[in-house]
Formats: structure tokens, C-alpha cells, sequence
């Protein structure tokens, strides 16, 4: 980003994309600045992320964790920050079979964000899980199931204006690994990973 574009950047903006890059994540989760949607705030930073089995090729899981900025603020967020997610992963069959499955998606999201102690409102989304059966040619395939997160929160403001993002961020990784069939870690149990700085905040 050249001098010009970051100087039309608020400075809580990039103070929160800054967060981000700081983040504490735990090991086993490659991940990556993307480009952000255009249209759905003045200014978004958006990131993509996989749970990488262990010595092995395969993702676990797969996940998107957009941040928006309206300096103005939204009605509907009440502030003027909000992180927006979607989550994937491929289920065991043991754990697609179990008939609460949505609600405990769910209250990993919330619980990772309640062991931070993070202030958080607003919270809304969707659990979705779909199977899928092979007749045919695929007919040896044994049947799958997917589950799928949509979620956004808005992030309490703090010091300056800013939410600590580096701690949603991490809260987040830990529902993408708990998705994923990992074990839950606390907030102690995290390593220092500092992420690619591919490009800076982006702004419409």
C-alpha cells in the first residue's frame, strides 16, 4: 500500500489489522491474508486459514475471518467494528450422527470468545450441516457429511476505538481446530505466529 492510500486509512482500522498480524495462534493452522469483499463496509481486511493434519497434506478444516470498519458505525452492529466468519470442515461419522451437533458448533464459537474474556454483542449466525451420498460410478465412496459455520460479532471497542482483534482471531483459530476434531486449548497454551504481511488494509 503506497503513503497516500494509508494515510485515507483511519488509524483505528489499521491498529485492529495490526492486531491481527500479532495474533497468538496455536500450531497447525496456516494462515493467510486474502482479498477482502468490496461492498460490505468502508474498509474490511479479510484472512483465509486451514487446520493442516498433522504430517500429513489433508485440511481438517478451512475458514474465512473478515474484519469490517465503518468508521460512522452501523445500526445493526452497534459500533463500528465487525468480524464476520465461515467455517468448514468434513465430519466423522460418529459426530455427524449426533443430533446436537448445531448447538455445540455454536458454543464453541461463543465459549472460545467467553474464555478470552472477550466483549462481544450482537452475535448472530447459522449451523449447517449437509450429507452426501454416492450412487454410480462414486458408489464406493462411503457417505460424507459437512459442517458449515457462518457467524459475525461485533467486537467491543477498547483503548482508542480498538478491539482487541488479535484475541478474537485466536478465539476463532480455536473453533476452526475444535471443528476440525482437535482437542481445545486455553489461551496459555498458544504460540507467537507472525503472519505474512502480503499487503496492507484495504479500502474501497
Amino acid at each position: 500500500m503506497d503513503s497516500a492510500k494509508e494515510s485515507s486509512v483511519p488509524l483505528p482500522f489499521r491498529r485492529a489489522v495490526d492486531g491481527l498480524r500479532k495474533a497468538r495462534l496455536r500450531p497447525g493452522i496456516e494462515i493467510d491474508p486474502t482479498r477482502p469483499p468490496q461492498r460490505l463496509a468502508p474498509h474490511a481486511y479479510a484472512l483465509e486459514a486451514a487446520v493442516v493434519e498433522p504430517g500429513g497434506e489433508d485440511d481438517l478444516a478451512d475458514g474465512r475471518l473478515i474484519l469490517l470498519h465503518d468508521p460512522a458505525g452501523h445500526e445493526a452492529w452497534h459500533g463500528t467494528f465487525r468480524l464476520v466468519t465461515l467455517v468448514r470442515a468434513e465430519l466423522e461419522p460418529e459426530m455427524a450422527a449426533d443430533p446436537l451437533l448445531p448447538d455445540v458448533c455454536w458454543s464453541w464459537l461463543t465459549g472460545a470468545l467467553d474464555a478470552r474474556g472477550l466483549s462481544y454483542g450482537e452475535a448472530g449466525g447459522t449451523v449447517t450441516r449437509a450429507s452426501s451420498h454416492y450412487f454410480g460410478g462414486l458408489a464406493e465412496r462411503r457417505p460424507a457429511t459437512q459442517i458449515e459455520i457462518r457467524a459475525s460479532w461485533t467486537p467491543r471497542e477498547g483503548v482508542g476505538g480498538v478491539p482487541d482483534t488479535a484475541a478474537h482471531l485466536s478465539a476463532w483459530c480455536e473453533l476452526l481446530c475444535q471443528v476440525a476434531g482437535l482437542p481445545p486449548v486455553g489461551p496459555a497454551d498458544t504460540a507467537v505466529v507472525s503472519l505474512p504481511q502480503r499487503r496492507g488494509p484495504h479500502h474501497p
